[in-house]
C-alpha cells in the first residue's frame, strides 16, 4: 500500500516523486516504470547533453513556445517557470549554462547529470524504483481500513499495487492512454509534433549541412492525382503558417530551427495533409523579391566582367549560391553583364522566394514528441488533478501540450509535476 503511485520514471514523474517527498517527507511513494533504464528520454535530449530548460522568464512570454497549451500554462508558469527549474538543480550543485539562442544546459554538458541527480534524489528521499514494470490496468477502488478512502489499484505485468492517489507521468503512451479513456477521460488522437521534412531537389542536393538564417511558409496543400492551380493573386499566395530561424540542409531535406517550429504548430493540418504540401523559403529575409531584384541589377552593373558563379553577391553559404544560380537558368560561365532580365528574375525568385515540395517527415534525431493526449478541458490546472475521477493527477506529455523545440518541453514536464507534488502531498 502506498500513498503515491506514480506511472512513468521519465522527467516528469521523477521530478513529482522527488518534490512530493520533500513536501511530506512521511508519504510512501513508488515510481513504477516499464523498462529496464529510466529518463531514457533525457539521456538523449540536446544531442545527450540534455536541453533542461529555455532562458525566458516571462510566463506571458513562455507560453508562446507551446502550439498547444499556451492559455492553460499561464496560471502554472506564474507559479513555478524556468526560474524555478534553475534553482532547482543548483540547489542541488549542477549548474546550467545558457546558449546563444536560450537554450539552457548543465554545464557538464552531458545528460548523465541530470540523470544521476534525479535517481539519487529519490533515492535520497526514499522514493521506490519499480522497474520492467508496465501498467496493464489502472483502476478505482475503495480500500477498507479503520476507515474507508477513495483509493486505486494499479496493475502492472509484475503484481498489483494499491495506493491513495496516483500521478500519470507516461508521455506519449497509447496503452495508457486507452487506460485514461476507460476511466472516462478523452484523449485526442496523437499525432507527431517535432520533425523535419522530406525534400528531393536538385537545389538542395549534395549540400547537406549547410546552414543559414532563412523564413519559411507553408502555402499549400497538395492533393494526390489534382492539378493544384497557383493563381497570381496575393490572396492565392498566402502563407497558411510561417516560420523563421536557422535552416540546415540535410541529406533527405531540410531541418533546424525554423522547419522544427513549423512542424511543431502545423502538426494536426501537416498531418491531415499526409505530410505533401509546398513550402516557400526566403533565403535572405531582410529582402524581399523586389527588392532582392533591384539589388542583383545593381550588382550587375558594378562586377559586370565577374561570372555569376564565383561571385557570391549575397550573403547565403558558398554551395548553396551554386545551386541556385545554377536552378535560375544561369550556366557557370555566364557573366554578371551578360545577365538577362529574366534570369536576374529568376535569381531573385531563388533567393527570397524559392518553392519547395515536401513529400514525408522524418523523426527529428531520438527525440520524439506528440501533439494529442489527455484533453486539456478535464484536468485542473491549478493542481493538475483529473475533473473525470478524484485523486488522478497528470504531468508532461501525457495531456494535450507540446512546445516547440528549445527546452520547452522539459519545462512544461518540470511545471506540471511540481504543481501536481504540491497537490498530492496535501494529506
Amino acid at each position: 500500500m502506498f500513498d503515491i503511485l506514480i506511472v512513468g520514471g521519465g522527467a516528469a514523474g521523477f521530478y513529482a516523486a522527488i518534490h512530493a517527498a520533500e513536501a511530506n517527507p512521511k508519504l510512501k511513494i513508488a515510481i513504477l516504470e516499464r523498462g529496464k533504464e529510466v529518463l531514457t528520454k533525457v539521456k538523449v535530449s540536446g544531442g545527450g547533453r540534455c536541453n533542461v530548460t529555455h532562458a525566458e522568464f516571462d510566463p506571458n512570454e513562455l507560453v508562446k513556445s507551446y502550439p498547444r497549451g499556451e492559455k492553460e500554462l499561464k496560471g502554472p508558469f506564474h507559479t513555478y517557470c524556468s526560474g524555478d527549474t534553475i534553482s532547482f538543480f543548483e540547489n542541488r550543485g549542477i549548474a546550467l549554462k545558457i546558449e546563444e539562442d536560450g537554450r539552457m544546459f548543465p554545464e557538464s554538458n552531458t545528460s548523465k547529470t541530470i540523470i544521476d541527480c534525479f535517481v539519487t534524489e529519490a533515492e535520497r528521499l526514499g522514493v521506490k524504483l519499480l522497474r520492467n514494470s508496465s501498467v496493464i490496468a489502472i483502476e478505482p477502488i475503495a480500500i477498507l481500513e479503520e476507515q474507508p478512502f477513495d483509493g486505486w489499484m494499479v496493475e502492472s505485468i509484475q503484481k498489483k499495487y494499491y495506493a491513495k492517489k496516483i500521478l500519470v507521468a507516461t508521455g506519449s503512451n497509447p496503452k495508457v492512454w486507452k487506460l485514461m479513456e476507460k476511466l472516462g477521460h478523452t484523449i485526442i488522437t496523437p499525432v507527431p509534433s517535432l520533425f523535419t521534412f522530406n525534400i528531393k531537389d536538385p537545389r538542395i542536393e549534395g549540400i547537406p549541412g549547410v546552414s543559414t538564417y532563412a523564413t519559411v511558409e507553408v502555402l499549400e496543400k497538395i492533393l494526390p492525382n489534382k492539378v493544384t492551380i497557383n493563381l497570381k493573386s496575393k490572396e492565392a499566395a498566402k502563407a497558411l503558417l510561417f516560420s523563421d530561424g536557422p535552416l540546415l540542409i540535410t541529406h533527405w531535406g531540410m531541418s533546424g530551427p525554423a522547419i522544427l517550429k513549423l512542424s511543431a504548430w502545423g502538426a494536426r493540418e501537416l498531418h491531415d495533409w499526409n505530410y505533401k504540401f509546398v513550402i516557400r523559403v526566403n533565403w535572405l529575409p531582410e529582402y524581399h523579391e523586389e527588392g532582392m531584384l533591384l539589388l542583383l541589377m545593381q550588382i550587375k552593373d558594378v562586377e559586370a566582367k565577374k561570372t555569376v558563379l564565383r561571385t557570391n553577391a549575397v550573403d547565403v553559404p558558398r554551395r548553396l549560391w551554386v545551386n541556385l544560380v545554377k536552378a535560375s537558368g544561369i550556366d557557370e560561365t555566364i557573366k554578371w553583364g551578360d545577365i538577362t532580365k529574366i534570369q536576374l528574375q529568376n535569381l531573385a525568385k531563388e533567393l527570397t522566394a524559392g518553392e519547395y515540395f515536401v513529400d514525408g517527415k522524418s523523426t527529428f534525431k531520438e527525440e520524439f514528441v506528440t501533439a494529442g493526449g489527455i484533453d486539456l478541458k478535464e484536468i485542473n490546472f491549478k493542481t493538475y488533478e483529473s475533473k473525470i475521477a478524484k485523486n488522478l493527477f497528470f504531468a508532461g506529455e501525457v495531456i494535450n501540450v507540446d512546445a516547440i523545440t528549445g527546452g520547452f518541453n522539459f519545462q512544461n514536464a518540470w511545471t506540471s509535476a511540481y504543481i501536481a507534488a504540491q497537490a498530492i502531498a496535501k494529506v
